[in-house]
């Protein structure tokens, strides 16, 4: 199994905690009551042999008692900064809201290495813009282990390896990263994703 498909996975098990942990500043504290539900990964095309493009884990968060709109989450997981596209990215979300008739569209870049190479796209003239966009970037290499070293979010603490921490301090992110386990019961028993088959 690819690390790519390891990190979908843990998406996907910890659904609630994921977005807790990379899109902290959209979702906060209000995701009690809420239900995550994966949906079409594939973009549609327009023509039956144009290239096929599938999102990483695209989200639907949606609050039954209405105290939210819904909103959709288009997280992807970036290993390699070259080959980070903010067109693409744009694209994708403008796809996902038109699919789903909706402009309430989250974009989360998780970098696993390295910071943004592009932070916002802006299309225009010195007279006028004509589109504004911009993401969440969750740049793991950049936050201290420290900040996420005793949490009880799972996600965070397997991710503990991927952030910043001093050489010496190597032994202890491993150790919290996998002492974790042990005070886990369950993955999200409330989410509301469905399986999907490991590859």
């Amino acid at each position: 199994m690819s690390h790519d498909q390891n990190f979908k996975n843990l998406i996907l098990d910890y659904p609630y905690q994921a977005l807790a942990f990379f899109a902290a500043e959209e979702v906060a504290d209000q995701l009690s009551g809420a239900e995550i539900l994966l949906v079409r990964q594939e973009q549609l095309k327009n023509r039956l042999g144009d290239r096929f493009r599938e999102l990483d884990v695209p989200l639907l968060v949606r609050w039954p008692d209405g105290r939210r709109e819904a909103l959709l989450f288009v997280l992807e997981e970036e290993s390699d900064l070259r080959r980070f596209s903010i067109h693409r990215l744009a694209y994708y979300c403008l796809n996902l809201g038109e699919l789903f008739k909706t402009d309430r569209v989250v974009p989360v870049v998780i970098f696993l290495h390295g910071q943004a190479p592009q932070r916002e796209l802006v299309l225009g003239t010195e007279r006028r813009t004509y589109l504004s966009f911009n993401f969440i970037a969750c740049e793991l290499t950049a936050i201290a282990y420290e900040h996420f070293r005793d949490s009880d979010n799972i996600v965070a603490r397997l991710n503990l390896p991927n952030m910043h921490c001093a050489p010496g301090r190597k032994i202890d992110v491993y150790a919290q990263s996998m002492r974790i386990w042990t005070t886990m019961n369950e993955p999200d028993t409330s989410r509301n994703i469905p399986k999907r088959p490991r590859s």
